[in-house]
C-alpha cells in the first residue's frame, strides 16, 4: 500500500510524469532514425520504469554482452547524458525539502539505468 501510495504522489509530486514525457520524445527520436531502434525500445523501458519506480528495480538483463556494453556507450553520448542530468537535477530539487527526499531518491536511483539501459531489465523489487 505504501509503495502505491509512494507512486502515486511520484506522479503528481516528484516529476514521473515530466520524466517519462522525457524519454518517451527520446524513444521517438530513435524510431524515426531507423538504425536506433533498440534504443527506442531501451527508452520505452525507461518510460515506465519512471512512471512508476517504487517496487521496481533494474536488474542486469542474462545474456546481454559486449554488443549492449558497446551500444550503451552510444546511448550516453546521444540521449543518456541529459536524461542522466535531467534525474541529478530533480533529485537536488526534491531533496532540499524533508517531504521530497523519498522522491529525490528515487531520481537518484533513475541515474544508472538512464546512463546505462540496454542489457538490464525492470522487475518487481523484492
Amino acid at each position: 500500500m505504501i509503495r502505491f501510495l509512494l507512486n502515486v504522489l511520484w506522479l503528481v509530486f516528484g516529476g514521473g510524469l515530466v520524466l517519462a514525457v522525457g524519454y518517451g520524445i527520446a524513444a521517438l527520436i530513435c524510431f524515426a532514425l531507423v538504425v536506433t531502434i533498440p534504443f527506442g525500445v531501451a527508452a520505452l523501458r525507461l518510460a515506465s520504469y519512471s512512471l512508476w519506480p517504487f517496487g521496481r528495480t533494474l536488474v542486469p538483463k542474462p545474456g546481454a554482452g559486449a554488443p549492449s556494453g558497446l551500444a550503451n556507450l552510444l546511448w550516453v553520448v546521444l540521449a543518456g547524458w541529459w536524461l542522466a542530468l535531467s534525474h541529478v537535477l530533480a533529485g537536488v530539487a526534491l531533496c532540499v525539502t524533508i517531504v521530497g527526499i523519498p522522491f529525490g531518491i528515487a531520481n537518484f536511483k533513475l541515474v544508472p539505468a538512464a546512463f546505462w539501459p540496454l542489457g538490464r531489465e525492470v522487475v518487481d523489487a523484492p
